[in-house]
């Protein structure tokens, strides 16, 4: 009997079920960076454009002797020129998809979320998920956002929250279940993540988010295992059954999601999400696997979405994104 096909898997064979998409890479002169781009090229769900060093690119290519296609390969010499590259090709409607290469999250970002020739789109804010796979858990798991909101407030948590959720729908999970953690699962006005999670619950049985069961404060245990939440006498929806975890901040999403990876054995896709065309974001240190998975959310996420406008509104403030501040908190839609 054949063994079941992984999570992930199933997501790539979806993936290859489509049409290439065209995936501008910023920075592409990395050699597992390439050993990836030419894996999803042969399963025939991408054709990159491979945006860097000329010279660079053509050395590490040939070094794993992949015979790159000259018309893929994009001159740009510097960080900042490389990211606006990227962009400027998905505006123009010669790539799909842009994938974060060798290049410092910050210049790609500030590049993305230009207010005249980036990504935005107008009343939504950009946010990260990663889509984990764990060999010990029977499902995969979203982490949002670990990324690029750094503190964010109930507000920005809410539209975080929508922007996983939206996602989710679109890899075929109708009601995802949303775990929003902190350290314990009681209400304690010493503890501001509880009350946020508190409110997000009601938030969302109210319909401000739509689209999720969501349930908090939960503990991380709480949320993942059935077990501990009977030991613990929670009666919830959702502990246990989670697919996606809210977490409190970027630093400790960002922890969990590397604990998990670098000790639970997990295979971690990361993605930005609320702009005009999928973003994979991954980190530089990344493998392929990683990556790989990484490009079959894009192209799923291409596939499925629905196309927005990329011009914001001229009196839309920024969004609330390393490395900006807290002040720049982008409002929810209608507040």
């Amino acid at each position: 009997m054949a063994a079941p096909t992984s999570p992930l898997q199933h997501l790539l064979d979806q993936a290859r079920t489509f049409e290439p998409i065209r995936v501008a890479v910023a920075d592409a002169a990395q050699a597992v960076l390439l050993e990836t781009l030419r894996e999803a090229h042969a399963l025939g769900f991408v054709e990159p454009r491979l945006i860097g060093d000329p010279a660079s690119i053509a050395a590490h290519s040939e070094s794993m002797r992949w015979d790159v296609n000259k018309e893929w390969i994009v001159p740009a010499s510097t960080d900042p020129a490389m990211a606006a590259k990227a962009v400027q090709l998905v505006r123009s409607g010669e790539a799909d998809v842009i994938m974060k290469g060798h290049i410092h999250t910050d210049e790609l970002m500030h590049a993305l979320l230009d207010k005249d020739r980036g990504l935005r789109v107008p009343g939504r804010r950009v946010s990260h998920v990663f889509v984990i796979e764990l060999p010990s858990h029977p499902k995969l798991l979203g982490v949002t956002d670990a990324a690029i909101n750094i503190a964010p407030d109930l507000n920005a948590k809410a539209q975080i929250l929508q922007n996983a959720v939206d996602f989710f729908h679109l890899l075929g999970i109708e009601a995802p279940k949303v775990a929003v953690l902190s350290a314990v699962e009681t209400v304690n006005s010493a503890i501001s993540s509880t009350l946020d999670a508190a409110c997000l619950t009601l938030m969302a049985r109210r319909g401000q988010i739509t689209g999720a069961v969501v349930d908090g404060p939960l503990a991380f245990d709480n949320a993942i295992s059935r077990k501990a939440a009977e030991e613990k006498g929670i009666s919830s929806p959702v502990a246990g059954d989670a697919d996606i975890l809210l977490v409190p901040d970027l630093v400790s999403g960002n922890i969990l999601a590397k604990n998990l990876e670098y000790l639970g054995g997990a295979v971690a896709a990361g993605i930005a999400l609320g702009m005009a065309a999928p973003v994979v974001l991954t980190s530089r240190a990344d493998p392929a696997p990683a990556r790989l998975a990484s490009l079959a959310l894009a192209a799923l996420m291409h596939r499925r979405m629905v196309k927005t406008p990329t011009r914001p509104k001229a009196s839309e403030p920024s969004p609330h994104v390393a490395p900006q501040p807290e002040h720049a908190c982008c409002p929810m839609p209608g507040q």
